[in-house]
């Protein structure tokens, strides 16, 4: 990654895949804000990351659009934003148990988080900066119980080419993970999450379950390249082939 001496703010960057990039981008020199609701949360991510000069941490709800304005006149000019907030308590349920509140909460999240991002951040942004949202595989292999996150993600990607055009020259772009081994799957299997993550890690071509970190390849990727706008980078071990 040779983008030192950028800001970059990482909604989602409490832990998981958005931690993961946290720790890269301060080992790459890039000043960090991770942000998130938890404060909690942020704080341990802090201390999981040392401490450093270069980090800061914004707690802030992305569904509220009043918070969102404030987090950017706060935090001023940046370079990049990426965000990978997801609430999906609750939303992986059979149609005839399905609680449209967790529905409205994932499209709440993962669609109107990154829009109100964007619509509050792109006037922040370089002209030479970028935004990255988070997808997944789920919109292109959907399963029984995944019909809401299926479709959230679908919109995301469209809404990731829409914003492409909009903001351009910002380069807006969206990374479509696989199954990738995080504390989100406690909500999605429960007890039988090794169980579940072990059975697809046999299935897919490269014979195993991502790592945050292989999300923060893809993000890096997107983040640095600049000839790459409205496209949807798959990271998913193959799963699309079987």
């Amino acid at each position: 990654m040779n983008i030192s001496d950028q800001k970059i703010l990482i909604v989602g960057g409490g832990s998981g895949m958005g931690l993961a990039l946290a720790r890269r981008c301060l080992e790459a020199g890039i000043e960090v804000i991770i942000a998130g609701r938890g404060e909690d949360r942020l704080q341990q991510a802090r201390e999981a990351l040392g401490n450093p000069a270069d980090l800061d941490v914004a707690t802030v709800d992305v569904t509220r659009e009043d918070q969102v304005a404030a987090l950017f006149a706060r935090i001023g000019g940046l370079n990049h934003i990426v965000s990978t907030a997801a609430d999906i308590e609750g939303a992986y349920q059979l149609l005839p148990e399905l609680d449209l509140k967790a529905a409205q909460k994932v499209v709440e999240s993962k669609l109107y988080g990154p829009l109100l991002l964007a619509k509050h951040g792109a006037p922040r942004l370089a002209a030479t900066g970028s935004m990255t949202f988070v997808s997944g595989i789920a919109a292109y292999r959907p399963a029984a119980r995944g019909s809401v996150v299926a479709s959230v993600n679908a919109a995301l990607e469209g809404l990731v080419r829409a914003l492409a055009v909009e903001l351009a020259p910002i380069r807006v772009n969206a990374v479509s993970p696989g199954w990738v081994d995080t504390t989100i799957w406690a909500q999605v299997a429960g007890d039988r999450k090794d169980e579940t993550l072990a059975a697809m890690a046999e299935r897919l071509p490269v014979g195993r379950i991502g790592q945050p970190d292989d999300i923060a390849d893809a993000i890096a990727f997107l983040i640095g390249n600049g000839f790459t706008t409205g496209t949807t980078l798959h990271v998913e071990g193959g799963h699309r082939l079987i």
